[in-house]
């Protein structure tokens, strides 16, 4: 659990100060799938499309919300 906070913290830290809080979702999102954390990539791709759709990024967190099943 440690490790899976501390890297999404790391992922944070390396989107910088950009303000483009969809991507730095986005980039979270990825990591947890990469982790196995589906249902939280899931439930961070969500809040993309719910928060941000008009952000660049929405149109892909709906594509990985299909291929891991979400709505």
């Amino acid at each position: 659990m440690k490790r899976v906070v501390l890297g999404a913290l790391l992922v944070a830290a390396l989107c910088g100060c950009a303000g483009d809080k969809g991507k730095e979702l986005f980039d979270t999102a990825q990591f947890e799938e990469k982790q196995n954390n589906r249902e939280h990539a899931k439930q961070l791709y969500q809040e993309i499309v719910a928060k941000y759709p008009d952000s660049p990024v929405a149109k892909q967190a709906q594509e990985r919300l299909a291929a891991l099943g979400g709505k």
